[in-house]
């Protein structure tokens, strides 16, 4: 196997494993540090719109343009832009806001101890929401070997990005089941399954998409990849961190990652 498919599999792993991270500081902590958490799901966000815009769709517009012209390659990126963004929006508009994963939670909230009626109702969101995060992570997955394949300071950027935005998604998985079945191996077993639905995306686009990866279909994908970033930083990203900021820090993480994102792919020219 070629070094660099073993590093881009390796940074989706990473990256889906976070979720295992998330259930972990559930476990071991009684309050949310609510100020760090706002701080870093705004980097997190600031990361994937700086790179999405300004690294990820150049590079799908380069590449369909050198195949296509300037005027039909401009097209095809465009397309493929938004189509990322419906991809995920549909994923998302399938998911009830309940067991949604993207709806940031806080160890408080699920440190409350449940009425007897709610332990089957917590156990099934619990599943429910390990699914869901499995359907989410699964193009997250694909995005993150695509960009290392091409660029690996691209695909670790990308990685620590979601691997940030994972953290919160384990809690959400681990603790509803663990006060649903009081068993805390079973509750983090599941939060870490849940992550490697990341990996085996990579594993889906190494087998089936790498050979069929002209310059066409590269284009195409990171343009996806690009709308996907933005759409995740926009719809889930940003609202979470606002939901928990008091004095502006979603906003200073938002323009840190920007900032770190800027001058890493500068110091790689």
């Amino acid at each position: 196997m070629d070094s660099n498919v073993l590093f881009a599999l390796g940074l989706t792993l990473f990256a889906g494993l976070a979720t295992g991270i998330g259930s972990a500081l559930a476990f071991f902590t009684s309050r949310t540090n609510t100020k760090f958490l706002a701080w870093a799901l705004g980097f997190s966000a600031g990361v994937m719109i700086y790179v999405s815009m300004i690294e990820i769709f150049v590079k799908a517009k380069d590449a369909l343009v050198a195949e296509h012209g300037d005027k039909t390659g401009y097209w095809l990126t465009v397309i493929g832009f938004f189509a990322g963004i419906a991809v995920i929006a549909i994923i998302d508009k399938f998911i009830p806001s309940a067991g949604n994963p993207h709806e940031t939670k806080t160890v408080e909230e699920f440190h409350k101890e449940p009425e007897r009626d709610e332990y089957a109702r917590l156990k099934k969101m619990g599943i429910f929401t390990a699914l869901a995060i499995a359907i989410h992570n699964f193009p997250e997955g694909i995005a993150t070997f695509a960009s290392a394949i091409q660029d690996p300071s691209l695909g670790i950027a990308i990685a620590v990005a979601v691997a940030i935005h994972n953290v919160p998604e384990g809690i959400a998985v681990a603790v509803p089941l663990y006060f649903a079945t009081g068993d805390r191996k079973k509750a983090f077993k599941w939060s870490f399954l849940s992550g490697l639905s990341e990996p085996v995306g990579a594993l889906v686009a190494w087998l089936i998409l790498m050979p069929y990866l002209t310059d066409t279909m590269f284009g195409m994908i990171f343009a996806g990849v690009a709308g996907i970033m933005v759409f995740i930083s926009l719809d889930e990203l940003l609202p979470a961190a606002q939901k928990y900021d008091q004095t502006h820090l979603a906003i200073y993480g938002v323009v840190s990652g920007m900032a770190v994102m800027a001058i890493s792919l500068l110091l790689l020219l």
